[in-house]
């Protein structure tokens, strides 16, 4: 019979510790445990697959390369997913797209936002997911990061501002005026379109 004890995986501390003094397997296990929400939130400011993919191995090799500057004291997954996020937005706003913003309107001040969707489901939570992505895709840069940040990933205020290096202020604006285009296009998609009006009949 086998006494020995069964070795535990390390911690994320341990593993931090080895990778910033080059141990690339110990980077190898933090790659592993967080990969899938760093995936999420660069598909969800992306909206592409590829493109998603692509940015999370982006995100990684800058984490790497950046472990000197990791303040410990920060949740390790909220410092990659800031760099995630800003890379993003670089990303984004590199595809030359001219975003307009809309005048205040009448529209629903709050509109409901999940906290989580899972797509496999059914297929009527795929439908919604597919839709969400699709208001989200029409956001700008400024605007989609605190939406999916606050969302998604549930952070606050404070956090949204420090990982995008605005003020609280600046955050609450951006989503006073996501919530007010995202509903918006609630209304637009609800509106039907008006009946053409009649030929007349010689």
């Amino acid at each position: 019979m086998n006494n020995a004890a069964t070795s535990s995986p390390p911690s994320e501390r341990e593993c931090l510790l080895k990778a910033q003094k080059g141990d690339q397997q110990a980077f190898a296990f933090l790659v592993q445990s967080y990969q899938r929400p760093v995936y999420n939130l660069c598909y969800r400011m992306l909206g592409n697959q590829q493109e998603a993919e692509d940015a999370t191995q982006e995100t990684f090799i800058r984490a790497y390369t950046h472990l000197d500057s990791y303040n410990p004291n920060r949740k390790f997954l909220n410092w990659v997913l800031t760099i995630a996020s800003n890379h993003c937005i670089d990303r984004l706003r590199k595809r030359r797209i001219n975003w307009s913003s809309l005048e205040d309107d009448p529209y629903v001040e709050k509109i409901p936002m999940p906290e989580s969707i899972d797509p496999h489901r059914n297929a009527e939570d795929k439908e919604t997911a597919d839709q969400i992505q699709r208001w989200i895709d029409q956001l700008s840069p400024d605007y989609r990061t605190p939406v999916i940040l606050l969302y998604w990933y549930g952070y606050s205020y404070e956090e949204i501002a420090a990982t995008m290096g605005v003020s609280v202020s600046a955050v609450k604006s951006r989503l006073h005026r996501a919530r007010k285009q995202i509903a918006q296009m609630i209304v637009q998609a609800q509106t039907p379109p008006l009946a053409s009006s009649p030929v007349p009949t010689p």
